[in-house]
């Protein structure tokens, strides 16, 4: 008797089924209809200009992958690079100063003196108190002092820029206050 209740609920499970397909039919007609009515709107696309080759009318000038035009280019980066040079080789060439082991900014101006008549900087690095003079360098970038006042000293350091050319640049190292 129970193998022949199989065939009826398998009969009762596909009408059943059979009536909860009705929502799926009309979504998807719905879905169709939209598709249908819906038009994208695309611009077109606008037609390509035409190329219009020019004549090479500088005949007379140097051409621009001559042999003669990079010779030309490489005189004058040499040139330039040999007057580049020229401010960071006397640098080069001189004994290092102690002050210039020290970066410029683990240094501290924490006065002033006029010595002899001539004004001295009191700088202090790594626990150490330093005597600087006009024309004494300091710092990592070869700077020289060119002036001390009370409340600063300045220097000319000579650095790389971006391109790698060496530049001067004025720096100061200013008087510090200590927090008590």
């Amino acid at each position: 008797m129970k193998s022949a209740n199989w065939p009826v609920i398998a009969f009762v499970a596909g009408l059943l089924g059979g009536c909860g397909s009705s929502k799926e039919d009309d979504i998807r007609q719905w879905m169709v209809e939209e598709r249908n009515q819906t038009r994208p709107k695309v611009a077109p696309i606008p037609a390509p200009k035409q190329f219009k080759p020019e004549a090479y009318t500088n005949g007379t000038a140097t051409e621009p992958f001559s042999n003669q035009k990079l010779t030309q280019a490489l005189k004058r980066d040499s040139a330039q690079v040999a007057a580049n040079g020229a401010l960071v080789e006397p640098e080069l060439a001189r004994r290092k100063e102690p002050m210039e082991a020290f970066p410029l900014d683990a240094m501290t101006l924490v006065g002033s003196i006029v010595k002899a008549g001539q004004p001295v900087a009191l700088v202090l690095a790594e626990g150490l108190l330093y005597q600087v003079k006009l024309g004494s360098y300091l710092g990592q970038h070869y700077g020289r002092v060119t002036k001390i006042s009370e409340s600063e000293v300045t220097l000319r350091e000579i650095v790389q820029d971006a391109a790698g050319e060496w530049i001067e640049r004025i720096a100061t190292l200013q008087l510090q206050e200590r927090a008590k």
